[in-house]
Order: structure tokens, then C-alpha cells, then sequence
């Protein structure tokens, strides 16, 4: 790894917010895709984003939060692969032969095992298995969706709600590329042996065999996962997650005019996101990152450290498009303790926030004395209509 120590001393000091001032930049790169979002899958560091929290029908990327479901109900013990879901009417109509949709061609009444299902899904984008699954799962597609959006809340998805599980149109379905990434990010962590699913390249099921939708796949450029969509509001969409000499990019566009245009953009910007980063260590472990204001203690400042190193991906040609700044709501008021929350070290490569990370007081200061506490009372109101 690289250390930024030597370029970043003197930057981050003493201030309410504090920064290296670089020249405006822009985009390091551009892309025809209307919303865009990619980061980096080890450090979680934002590298590259564009309209990214505008919402957006999700049309069948829906089905990430459907597998979400079933992928957690197997981690918890609440389901087994082995499972059976019998095809509803309904399912069978919406979802399977008679809907002309994606499908995995399920049998009216036969019961499916939840294995089948996901490779039906993840590989097939089968709209019949993802009703089938929520019917099994929860009695009716309908409450299935409000535990989606349930679901989706508690892993931090706060703008994404689904009215069904497959992401056929439906009013009030919405997310955003941001949240389909960290959606994304979520599935590869938590659930490795489930997530492998969306690098298959093709899945045969009751003699049927149906090729994976996703373009990247084919494209030799370590793509593994995941989906794509397309809304007549949205255009085309797509999320995709790509593996390079170690390195891992999770991006998800969405606004784009043709299913030609959604593999070009996709793959040039995964490309150019596992080319264009180095892994870089900012500060190290126990490092002092800066230091704080304090009013009314034994110190006029505290020394300010993360938990750990601070790592994060940066371009390796712009370096000087960093930007790092320390943000607290300050002066501090005293006491302060040690190990206390008291800001943020946030780093923009670009115009684009990459990365933000919780910074911790260093060390304890205590009350001062009544004439210090006077002074600084003094000094606080004199300069604080300044801010």
C-alpha cells in the first residue's frame, strides 16, 4: 500500500472544517448512463457517481431485494435449499408461460425446490420464481413487498420501496442507484455462497436451458453478478459486479437508451474502475488524523484518531484531485472524553464524496478553571458570529 501521509501533512489540522484546497475538477470519468454509481467493494469507497440518489423505477433489479429475502431467510435457518414452493395460478399467469416475460416456465401446481428458484432467478431473471418464492414466504405477494421494503430498511436501503417481487411495473416502486449498489455490496458479503449464483452462465431447468441476462458476463472482465432491468421510465438498467487482482467494483447505472448501449457503459466503467485505483492508506492505525477545538477545558484542542487505518481507493493518475477534509460541530464544550464521537474525516476525489469515516477524541480533557473558562467565553464571543 501507499502511504499519503507525506502529501496530506499539514492538510488536516486544527478547524471547525478543514481541507487541502485543490482546483474545481471535474468528473475523472463520463458516461451516457442518466444515474451512475460504483465504489469499491473491500473498502466500500465511492468511485464514481452521478445522479446517484435521483429515484428510479428498479424494474426487474427489484429481484436483488427478492433474493435478499430468500438469501437471508437460509442464513438464519428459517429456510433450507431444500424447500418446496408450490406455482400459484396466479404466479403461473404473471409470471410464467402465458405472461411473455422473463421466466423460468414453471408448471401450474408443481412444487419447485427454493434451490431451483434462486438459480431461476439470479441466472433467468424468472419472473414466475420470484412470485412463487414470495407467495411460499410470506402468503401473498402483496405483504411479501411490504417486507421488502421492511427488509430494506434494515440493511440501510432508506429511499427503496417495492410493491411487488418481481419489479414488473407497479405505482410507488422506486429506489436508486446508490442504494441498488450498497444492495449489491450487501448480497456479495453476506452471503458468498448464495451471491456465486449470478456468475453462472446458464441454468437448465424441467429440460429448458436459458443463458444468463447479463451482458458483462461474457465479456472477460471478471464480472460475477449481478442483474439488468429496463423500465419504459427509466430506460435500461443494470447492476454488475466485477473481480480483478483482487480488486472488486460494484456499479449500478440506470437511464440508458438500448440494451447495446447498457453493455457498453456498464463495461467501460467497470473497466475503468478496476484499472484506475490503487489501495492507499491515508493514516495509519492509532494515527492522529487532526485536532479539535475545545472551549472551556484544561487544552484548547483534543487530538482526533479513527478506529484503525484509514484505507481508501485513489486514482493513480490525479492524485491531485484529492480533497480531505475534518468536520465536527465545534468548538468542543468541555469535558471531552476519550474514545467520544466527535466528527468525520470525509475525502472527495473530484467532486465526488468517496468516502467518510467516524473520528474519535484521542484523549480526555477535562473542565478548566473558571478564569480559562472566562477567557474562552470571551474569545467564543468575539469570533463565533464569524462562522
Amino acid at each position: 500500500m501507499i502511504s499519503l501521509r507525506p502529501f496530506l501533512a499539514g492538510c488536516v489540522s486544527a478547524a471547525l472544517v478543514l481541507s487541502c484546497v485543490f482546483p474545481a475538477a471535474a468528473q475523472l470519468f463520463e458516461t451516457k448512463a442518466a444515474q451512475a454509481f460504483m465504489i469499491d467493494g473491500e473498502t466500500g469507497t465511492v468511485l464514481f457517481s452521478k445522479d446517484a440518489d435521483k429515484l428510479i423505477q428498479p424494474a426487474s433489479l427489484a429481484k436483488l431485494m427478492t433474493m435478499e429475502m430468500a438469501f437471508n431467510a437460509i442464513k438464519t435457518g428459517r429456510l433450507k435449499l431444500d424447500d418446496t414452493f408450490v406455482v400459484s395460478e396466479h404466479a403461473w399467469r404473471t409470471g410464467g408461460a402465458p405472461s411473455g416475460t422473463s421466466t423460468m416456465f414453471a408448471a401450474l401446481k408443481s412444487a419447485i425446490r427454493l434451490e431451483d428458484l434462486i438459480k431461476g432467478v439470479t441466472i433467468q431473471a424468472a419472473n414466475d420464481g420470484c412470485i412463487v418464492f414470495a407467495e411460499g414466504f410470506s402468503g401473498s405477494e402483496d405483504n411479501f413487498a411490504l417486507q421488502m421494503t421492511e427488509r430494506a430498511r434494515q440493511i440501510g436501503l432508506e429511499k427503496s420501496k417495492f410493491v411487488n417481487a418481481t419489479g414488473l411495473p407497479a405505482d410507488g416502486q422506486q429506489t436508486t442507484v446508490r442504494e441498488l449498489a450498497m444492495l449489491a455490496l450487501h448480497l456479495w458479503r453476506d452471503y458468498p455462497d448464495l451471491y456465486a449464483n449470478y456468475g453462472q452462465k446458464d441454468f437448465t431447468w424441467n429440460k429448458i436451458t436459458q443463458r444468463n441476462r447479463n451482458p458483462l458476463l461474457a465479456m472477460d472482465i471478471g464480472a460475477d453478478g449481478l442483474a439488468v432491468g429496463a423500465s419504459e421510465q427509466n430506460g435500461f438498467g443494470i447492476v454488475g459486479s466485477a473481480t480483478q487482482s483482487g480488486k472488486r467494483v460494484i456499479a449500478a447505472m440506470s437511464g440508458l437508451a438500448s440494451d447495446k448501449e447498457r453493455a457498453e457503459e456498464a463495461r467501460k466503467l467497470i473497466e475503468w474502475g478496476l484499472r484506475s485505483f490503487e489501495k492507499t492508506e491515508i493514516f495509519g492505525n492509532d494515527e492522529v488524523v487532526g485536532e479539535a477545538q475545545v472551549f472551556g477545558g484544561t487544552r484548547s484542542g483534543v487530538p482526533l484518531k479513527a478506529k484503525g487505518p484509514v484505507d481508501i481507493f485513489l486514482p493513480i493518475t490525479n492524485r491531485d484531485k484529492l480533497t480531505a477534509r475534518i468536520v465536527y460541530d465545534g468548538p468542543l464544550p468541555a469535558p471531552v472524553e476519550k474514545g467520544q464521537r466527535v466528527g468525520s474525516l470525509r475525502v472527495w476525489i473530484g467532486d465526488t464524496l468517496s468516502q467518510e469515516t467516524p473520528l474519535y477524541a484521542a484523549e480526555t480533557v477535562e473542565v478548566g478553571t473558571l478564569p480559562g473558562r472566562a477567557l474562552d467565553a470571551v474569545k467564543e464571543l468575539a469570533v463565533g458570529w464569524l462562522r
